[in-house]
């Protein structure tokens, strides 16, 4: 072998040898291990502050607000289908989760006011008051006026209503109200008679149809509600009178409307968003108060 390729390896020797000693172990990198703690650091802090974030947000929808979309047209004129509303669960006292106690609220509901509460359905799909289900059965959110209080006798006849022998107020407003299915309603406002003034709020009439007649007496501790659509609705005259305790509180607020109620996987098509924001969006409704 040439002194030149004695040379070559040696210098190839010396090389290696400078790679190898240029490695060190972590702990001869303090910069190194400070970055690394504060990195940990900071992920731990994401976490909390998301835990907390979601641990507000749940408090909120158990005790203070809780949204709630329309499904359906028994509260047309007042709520259309597709409106979203806040529900205050703080106004009748919210319910602990898991146990079935209610906190103090602020007020007894009130004839008037749209109330937010649940139903139980049996195995037909036929909704009946949930403290009469006797077993586990699947509960739905329903949406109505409370127009009979504790100890009320209600009687609707001709599609008016009159409330312990005396008829509830209504007139005729001369508009007519178009419903999804392309049916004009009549529309007229009905004052309901509550602790302090009244409740005006418009309702409609279906020249076509009458919806359910009879007489109810609402037994102490419990309500009956009614939809303002009121040849058009599934209601307390057909499932009976509910309690307190299923109420999860008064609508009052919208704070999103759309004509849209198909579900939310087509959302995942930008195309429809476009749609619904460009054309179907209702900007008008957002804010509104619900009387």
């Amino acid at each position: 072998m040439s002194s030149s390729g004695k040379k070559r390896k040696q210098k190839s020797k010396g090389d290696s040898d400078e790679v190898t000693s240029a490695k060190t172990s972590p702990g001869d990198n303090p910069a190194a291990e400070v970055c690394e703690e504060e990195a940990g650091e900071s992920a731990m802090e994401q976490i909390r502050t998301l835990g907390l974030a979601v641990l507000i947000a749940l408090a909120i929808r158990c005790f203070i607000f809780e949204p709630f979309t329309i499904p359906s047209g028994s509260m047309l004129p007042t709520l259309l289908i597709g409106d979203h509303l806040f529900v205050n669960k703080f106004v009748y006292g919210p319910k602990l989760p898991f146990v079935n106690i209610h906190l103090p609220g602020l007020r007894d509901p009130e004839r008037g006011d749209v109330i937010v509460f649940d139903v139980a359905r049996n195995g037909h799909g036929q909704p009946f008051p949930a403290d009469q289900c006797k077993r586990p059965c699947r509960r739905e959110a329903f949406i109505k006026r409370l127009i009979g209080l504790p100890g009320d006798e209600v009687t609707v006849s001709k599609g008016r209503v009159s409330i312990n022998g005396a008829p509830v107020p209504a007139k005729f407003t001369g508009e007519v109200f178009t419903d999804p299915h392309g049916q004009r309603l009549n529309i007229f406002q009905e004052s309901l008679e509550k602790e302090e003034g009244v409740r005006e709020h418009l309702a409609l009439d279906d020249a076509r149809a009458v919806g359910k007649e009879g007489t109810w007496t609402v037994r102490e501790g419990r309500y009956l509600m009614m939809g303002d659509n009121r040849d058009n609705s599934n209601d307390g005259r057909f499932f009976g009178t509910i309690r307190k305790d299923e109420m999860k509180g008064p609508a009052f607020m919208l704070y999103w409307s759309w004509d849209y109620n198909r579900g939310w996987a087509p959302l995942l098509n930008p195309l429809t968003w476009w749609d619904l924001l460009i054309h179907k969006t209702r900007w008008e409704r957002m804010g509104n108060s619900i009387d």
